[in-house]
Order: C-alpha cells, then sequence, then structure tokens
C-alpha cells in the first residue's frame, strides 16, 4: 500500500510508492495582470448581482403557487446553480484581493476544485433541461401537460445532480493518487483541474483521460442535445400553417438561446482560440475564462426577467406592485390574487 505523506514546501521523493500532498497551493493567476484592482471591484459587483437577482428570482418562484410548474422548476434549478457556481470562486479570488493571501491549503483547494467542475457542469445540464422543456412545449402540445409533469422534472433534476456529483467526486478523488513534490504554484484564478495536476511528479495519465473524456461527457453531451432539440423545434415550427403560431413559439424560445449563448459562446471561442489557434497568452487565458466562468450566472437572471417581461409581465410582479399600492380591502386582496395568477 502506498505510503501517503504532507510536506510543507516542495522537495523530492526518492520512494516512488511514497503519495506527497503539499500543505497547499500558491494561485499566482492574476499577479502580473494589469488593473487588478479594478477587475476584483468588477467581480464584486458581479458577485453582488449574482446573488441578490438568482435570490429574488427563487423567491418569486418559490412563494407563488402559480409558478409552480415544471418550467419554473427547471428555471429555480439554474438559479441555485449560479449562486453556487459563483461561491465557489469569487469569494477566494477576493480573499486573495483584499488580504494578499494566495495560499489554500491542499484539501480546501480539491473542495473548491469539486464544487467548481461539479456546479459547472450542472449548469451545462440546466440549460439541457431548459431546452427540454421547450421541446415538450413546442414539438408535443397537447400531450405536455402528461409527459412534463412537476414530478417528471423533479426526476430529471435529481438525475442530473446525480450524475454530475458522482462523476465529479471520482475526479478529483483520483487527484489524491498524485505526488506534488516539486513546485506548488498554480496559473489560475482558482484550483483549476489540469493546472494541478500538472504540477505532479508522478504519471498522471489518468487524470488527464478523465479531464478530456469528462469535458466531452458533460459539457459536450449537454450542448449536443440542445442542439438536436432546436433542430426539431425548428422542423415542427416550420409545419405550422400559421404565421403568429410560428412567432409565438420561437418568442418562447429566445429566453433560453441568449442563456446557451451566454454559456457556450465564450468557452468555444476560448477553448478554438486557445487550443488550436494558439492566439492567446496565460494571462488573457487567465482573465477569459474567469469572466467567461463567473458572468453567466450574474447574466442569466437579469435576461430571464427581461425577455420575460416582454410576455409575462416579469412573472407578474409589476402587476403584483401597482395592485398592492392600490388595493387594501380583504376583498381587493383576494382579487389581487386571481389578477397575479392570471398575469
Amino acid at each position: 500500500m502506498s505510503k501517503i505523506q504532507t510536506m510543507s514546501s516542495p522537495g523530492t521523493v526518492s520512494n516512488d510508492s511514497a503519495i506527497v500532498h503539499p500543505a497547499g497551493f500558491y494561485i499566482i493567476g492574476f499577479q502580473t495582470f494589469p488593473f487588478v484592482s479594478v477587475y476584483f471591484v468588477f467581480l464584486a459587483l458581479v458577485y453582488v448581482v449574482t446573488v441578490l437577482f438568482n435570490c429574488l428570482l427563487i423567491y418569486v418562484i418559490a412563494f407563488n403557487r402559480c409558478l409552480h410548474t415544471p418550467k419554473y422548476l427547471a428555471v429555480v434549478n439554474l438559479a441555485v446553480i449560479d449562486v453556487i457556481l459563483n461561491s465557489c470562486t469569487i469569494p477566494s479570488m477576493m480573499k486573495m484581493f483584499l488580504v494578499k493571501d494566495n495560499f489554500i491549503p491542499f484539501n480546501l483547494c480539491l473542495v473548491q476544485m469539486f464544487f467548481y467542475y461539479a456546479f459547472g457542469t450542472l449548469e451545462s445540464y440546466a440549460l439541457a433541461i431548459l431546452a427540454y422543456d421547450r421541446l415538450i412545449a413546442i414539438c408535443f402540445p397537447l400531450r405536455q401537460n402528461s409527459i412534463n409533469t412537476l414530478q417528471h422534472m423533479s426526476c430529471i433534476v435529481g438525475v442530473t445532480w446525480s450524475i454530475a456529483l458522482g462523476i465529479i467526486t471520482f475526479a478529483t478523488a483520483i487527484m489524491t493518487r498524485l505526488s506534488f513534490c516539486r513546485s506548488v504554484t498554480v496559473f489560475s484564478y482558482f484550483c483549476d483541474y489540469a493546472p494541478v495536476f500538472r504540477l505532479a511528479c508522478n504519471d498522471y495519465t489518468m487524470q488527464w483521460s478523465v479531464a478530456s473524456f469528462l469535458t466531452m461527457l458533460l459539457l459536450a453531451g449537454p450542448f449536443a442535445f440542445i442542439l438536436l432539440s432546436y433542430v426539431s423545434i425548428l422542423a415542427t415550427v416550420f409545419r405550422m400553417k400559421s404565421l403568429d403560431s410560428r412567432s409565438k413559439a420561437l418568442g418562447t424560445c429566445v429566453e433560453h438561446i441568449v442563456l446557451v449563448a451566454v454559456f457556450y459562446i465564450p468557452l468555444i471561442t476560448i477553448f478554438t482560440i486557445g487550443f488550436y489557434l494558439r492566439l492567446i497568452d496565460a494571462d488573457q487565458r487567465v482573465l477569459s475564462l474567469s469572466l467567461a466562468s463567473c458572468l453567466p450566472p450574474c447574466v442569466n437572471p437579469i435576461v430571464i426577467f427581461v425577455l420575460t417581461h416582454r410576455g409575462k409581465n416579469i412573472y407578474g410582479i409589476k402587476t403584483l406592485w401597482s395592485l398592492y399600492c392600490t388595493v387594501h380591502s380583504p376583498q381587493s386582496k383576494f382579487t389581487l390574487v386571481v389578477l397575479y395568477c392570471a398575469s
């Protein structure tokens, strides 16, 4: 059995059977970045908006029975994931900036790695779930209420969480089989999977293979499902005889298309430029990846509120507020609830 050791500083391992874990890692992604203070102020604003708007979205849906439908269960799922995803990285980045402490203990590094990749995966699954909701609503309108029930959507959400958490648990656990006997500086904005395993002084073929496979399974898989869903949706829409029906059907997809674009386009662009064209340096890569990671959870609730406002009056919030300001009697409060549910 391998002997597991810990060390407080990089060293050399003479025994190949020993697994040496450092006390921690130093995150150095932004040390050479110009105007870093401006960027961290921006990140603080992003985090505040992320938490406030997503919590508002969850509150509005949770406390209004009119919105207890499969679609809005999927929206709540996305909002919860968004809050946790940005909470994985932005607070630790702010700590590095404010306290000037870029050291993260080894176990905490693995915890951050797990939560970041688990909820990054769940973000892509959540977008695929919303695509499924649109697919059923447009392609099977007469059977929508029997196919896409609240219980069915709850099962889908539960299965995606189980798959993502289970797979990322395995991917994180195998990192403990690596020895770190040389550098412990991670050039990223958090404990990133690939930059960490590349620091190992023993073979990391398994970790590299798992990272490559999971990228295809957990990101490309949901994206392919979303594309196929919209192929089916477009085929159904173009079979509609009424132009008004076509525009209404496509109009219900605008919100989701924007969410998908906000999440996937930056990732695809960075991957293409960085890995194939080699036109991006290390600093630009760290900045681009941090923005691609932190902005979607901030933008998602704003997109949902703004685009839903065009069709559904922001879940009735405007109607609710205007009626609340003028109505005070018990009979009027009953009317308020009825009007809100109809809005």
